[in-house]
């Protein structure tokens, strides 16, 4: 029998000690108030996963402006003092149960399905995105057009990040996860089809990656050293999921060696969200998979390797066996739980005491939309 006790190891990330490794993955379920407050079934919904034992919760993405950062309809923000007083019940109420909490920062950029308060998207580039809507998060048919991103667009972008994870900080989260992952906004600058740009933005990887780089920057000098500020990575989109790095490792090491230098605690690595049913069933990479199909190392060991930061993995390791394997060959220092955490909110205390692990159920839990369901507050 594999020893799973790596898992429940306390570990620091920054100046924060987590109880164990594992977390609660960063998914999206639409289930705040059409203004965007958190809601009391919010905050019983996360602090369940922190009583079955998960050290730290990442968030789903919180918009973090009133401009073009708004992906979902009913999605939660964190722009203003009402917003941050919402996002205070949840955290306080995740604490007392003894986890940490993290607020995942999110700019949809042209993979905006739903904003209150513009019509228009913006990108790096005026370039149609891929694919269509996700109809479990209230959208469909094909993306709008992107408006390409002015300068000043630009700097909206990071003054929003910034100010968000101030209220973040005031609301009392435990620190903000950036999400530079999935197809949104700054995954879209890192992808080299999505941006066109001639700029210090466009062109080589050094300037794809230079938005996250000073988004990361600017909001670690914003919130200061005691407070965690992390950046999820993937190489997938939520309308890409099969997407690779032209570079592959070069880019790599390009990429995760910018970020190791901006003033992150942590790079959360995934391929794609394979919880979402918008995916084909049985499809999904692994974090313990080849980052580029190649027999070379995961993108976790790579992130590990060039980034030289603690490094969280997320994609099917709802195995235990697996789950410890990642953190135990140094590819990994922490793990996060999707698909195995909706199924299971006390995957934790489950492994710890040796219980059974149940299946997930996407027509139970997903359908026929992402909101929370009773049953799981």
């Amino acid at each position: 029998m594999t020893n799973t006790s790596i898992l429940f190891e306390n570990i620091n990330i920054g100046t924060t000690t987590l109880s164990n490794r594992v977390g609660l993955a960063p998914m999206t379920r639409t289930s705040a108030t059409p203004e965007g407050l958190a809601t009391d079934q919010m905050a019983s919904y996360y602090t369940s996963f922190a009583r079955g034992g998960f050290g730290f919760i990442i968030t789903e993405g919180i918009y973090p402006d009133d401009k073009y950062s708004q992906g979902y309809l009913n999605q939660p923000g964190i722009i203003n003092d009402e917003q941050e007083q919402a996002w205070k019940k949840v955290v306080d109420s995740v604490h007392q149960e003894g986890a940490k909490i993290i607020g995942q920062l999110m700019h949809a950029g042209a993979l905006s399905q739903g904003n209150r308060f513009v019509t228009d998207t913006i990108a790096p580039s005026a370039v149609q995105p891929k694919g269509e809507q996700m109809e479990f998060y209230g959208g469909n048919g094909p993306f709008k057009m992107p408006k390409e991103a002015t300068k000043e667009d630009i700097t909206n972008v990071i003054d929003g990040f910034v100010q968000a994870a101030k209220h973040a900080k005031s609301a009392g989260f435990d620190g903000v996860e950036i999400h530079g992952a999935n197809g949104y906004i700054l995954d879209q600058f890192l992808t080299e089809y999505t941006n066109k740009r001639t700029d210090e933005y466009g062109g080589s990887t050094e300037n794809r990656v230079r938005l996250l780089v000073e988004v990361s920057k600017s909001v670690r000098e914003a919130v200061g050293t005691d407070f965690i500020v992390g950046i999820r990575i993937s190489q997938g989109k939520v309308n890409d999921y099969t997407h690779k790095w032209d570079d592959k490792e070069k880019g790599a090491e390009i990429i995760f060696g910018q970020l190791g230098n901006a003033g992150l605690d942590y790079i959360h690595v995934t391929e794609y969200e394979a919880w979402q049913p918008a995916f084909p069933e049985g499809e999904g990479t692994s974090a313990t998979d080849s980052a580029f199909g190649d027999g070379g190392p995961s993108l976790a060991a790579l992130a590990k390797k060039y980034a030289s930061l603690p490094v969280i993995a997320n994609g099917h390791l709802e195995e235990p066996a697996k789950a410890s394997s990642i953190i135990e060959k140094g590819h990994a220092d922490l793990i996060t739980l999707g698909k195995a955490a909706l199924a299971n909110h006390d995957w934790v205390n489950k492994v710890k005491n040796g219980e059974a692990i149940e299946d997930f159920q996407p027509e139970k839990v997903l359908s026929p939309d992402a909101k929370i369901k009773e049953f799981e507050a």
